[in-house]
């Protein structure tokens, strides 16, 4: 039987840094992360995808705000869920395209995703999801006063605004993803995180101010839907130890332990390869493979040739005897 294999693209690969936020720009990009997608599908792997929206979803909160006193501006999970139709519009259209490039007819589709979380969350007393543009910190500091926004440095590259990132319980439709790819279609699905939403006593669904983290949100799915593998897509080839040192060392295959062991030392960043790593190795606790890697060397990572891949134990040394 194909492979189940959940994709989580980050909202930078759709808007890069420093980038202009076009149309064009972003379709391109997005056009190229599908170009390597496609190549996935033609391995033979069913394929669901999950993407960030960072960048995107500030951009949005940031037109409504210039346009507050014209249009009465939505909240927070709206523009997520209107970040999520156009990036899975771009997203659709592309994949597509680049399929019928390789002669593939899979179908595609975009879910508009919700996700659960709970109200009780205490990551809701303490914001430190970064969303939209960077600032200088003066700048950051006047948006903060001028706004009530809470704004914070984000790793080095400059300040942004912070929102609540509450951990997902699950993404809701999560079966109905699985059936579809049981059926040959590609899915794409919980974008941004999912629509965070959190559930009354009664059992309806409220949404809730607050963006999700697509690798969170991207574990919670593959998970949720079975997935035999989960792959991150980020812009480095590999995951680092001892990063910025003279020992620094790129990790390949590793098992379970060995990079739990890495995440206890404090070795990967909250800002930037923590989250990812917590994702990966929850994942892999769950008997499945993480694979965290660049987006140009996806479908190589998916056969051992790049990227690093974190597996159980036993699979580990099941894997270091097939090679040697």
């Amino acid at each position: 039987m194909a492979q189940k294999v959940v994709i989580a693209l980050g909202g930078n690969a759709i808007l890069q840094p420093k980038q202009q936020a076009t149309y064009e720009n972003q379709v391109d990009n997005v056009r190229k992360c599908c170009e390597v997608i496609a190549r996935i599908v033609r391995q033979g792997y069913e394929v669901i995808i999950t993407h960030g929206n960072g960048p995107q979803v500030g951009n949005i909160l940031r037109q409504q705000d210039e346009a507050k006193e014209v249009v009465p501006p939505f909240p927070l999970d709206v523009c997520s869920a209107e970040s999520q139709g156009f990036i899975g519009y771009m997203m659709n259209q592309c994949l597509k395209n680049e399929l019928q490039k390789l002669g593939l007819s899979n179908h595609v589709t975009s879910m508009l995703t919700l996700t659960e979380v709970s109200k009780e969350d205490p990551a809701f007393l303490d914001p430190a999801k970064p969303i939209g543009v960077f600032y200088s910190e003066e700048e950051a500091r006047q948006l903060a006063e001028e706004k009530g926004w809470i704004v914070k440095e984000d790793a080095g590259r400059g300040w942004r605004r912070v929102v609540p990132s509450p951990m997902p319980i699950s993404i809701i439709g999560a079966h109905f993803i699985r059936s579809l790819t049981d059926q040959g279609a590609i899915v794409i699905a919980a974008g941004g995180g999912g629509i965070p939403v959190y559930r009354q006593a009664d059992g309806t669904l409220i949404g809730v101010e607050a963006v999700i983290d697509k690798d969170r949100s991207g574990y919670q799915l593959a998970q949720d839907v079975d997935a035999d593998i989960f792959m991150i897509l980020t812009d480095v080839e590999n995951v680092y130890v001892n990063y910025g040192t003279p020992q620094q060392k790129s990790l390949g295959t590793i098992s379970l332990e060995e990079a739990q062991q890495y995440a206890d030392e404090g070795q990967f960043s909250a800002g930037s390869m923590g989250p990812k790593m917590e994702a990966a190795i929850g994942f892999a606790e769950r008997g499945g493979m993480s694979v965290i890697c660049s987006l140009d060397q996806a479908d190589l990572a998916l056969e051992g040739k790049s990227g690093t891949r974190i597996i159980r134990e036993n699979d580990y040394y099941k894997c270091a005897s097939q090679s040697g």
